[in-house]
């Protein structure tokens, strides 16, 4: 199933299945990835199991090129004393950054991404929340810019936030991809105010969460309209995976037109 979904930038979106232009990579004028948004639990699964290994051989089934990743441990005493992103760093040989939310257990909880390119520069930007501090992890490579972050379940505080990230977006002319847990469904109207500034990618995708009987799509990867691409193709899909933590991972193939 095909259909161009156009506000500033024409998409062409397919639901199902993937593409074999997975291993391409930038060229002239056009650049490719493959992004992947997973919520992982502190590395537990739907059995309770402290198990982050499990999470790093879906990452590696897939092999993306980022990995937006929400809800990770660091050296907190509920994964006794373990680097989540830094154990899955390892299993996917690919570089880290961690964003810090709040202080937990004695360390950190936060938001992560992994990546086969190292960041030329890391942004940790504030975002609302009273309850829980929240945060946007902007990671820049070379062509192209990868946010991530996991949005407060406070509907106002999530509007807030969408209009920072609508700021933090607008201040490159690269390709700025916004990928995470939003605590949103695609008709809310947190949703609807991101989608008047960027384009998500995963609309069709079947729901996240919970991973065992998904009902709930409130996870997403969507590209900013700002002018860096004059065209894009996607191709998604939700990885059926109900056993690894508490959501279902998502990933898109992207390509991109460039404007040089």
């Amino acid at each position: 199933m095909k259909h161009l979904i156009s506000l500033l930038l024409p998409v062409l979106f397919t639901a199902a299945g993937t593409t074999a232009a997975a291993a391409e990579r930038t060229t002239a004028d056009t650049l490719h990835r493959r992004i992947m948004t997973y919520n992982v639990r502190h590395g537990e699964g739907m059995d309770h199991r402290l198990a982050p290994e499990r999470q790093a051989a879906v990452i590696n089934r897939l092999t993306p090129d980022a990995v937006a990743l929400q809800e990770l441990d660091s050296v907190t005493s509920r994964v006794k004393g373990r680097d989540i992103l830094g154990e899955l760093a390892q299993a996917t040989q690919m570089h880290a950054t961690f964003a810090r939310a709040i202080p937990y257990g004695g360390g950190s909880y936060g938001i992560g991404i992994l990546s086969r390119e190292k960041p030329l520069a890391v942004r940790r930007v504030p975002l609302p929340g009273r309850d829980e501090a929240r945060v946007l992890l902007v990671a820049e490579f070379e062509e192209w810019c990868l946010a991530c972050t996991h949005l407060s379940l406070d509907e106002d505080e999530q509007i807030a936030s969408a209009d920072i990230i609508r700021q933090e977006a607008a201040r490159t002319a690269k390709p700025f991809i916004l990928a995470g847990d939003w605590n949103a469904q695609p008709d809310s109207p947190t949703v609807k105010r991101l989608d008047t500034y960027f384009v998500r990618l995963n609309d069709g995708c079947s729901p996240t969460w919970p991973a065992d009987r998904p009902t709930d799509y409130i996870d997403h990867i969507a590209l900013a309209n700002n002018g860096a691409a004059k065209e894009a193709d996607a191709t998604g899909k939700t990885v059926n995976e109900p056993l690894a933590s508490d959501h279902r991972p998502l990933y898109i193939d992207l390509r991109l037109w460039l404007n040089r």
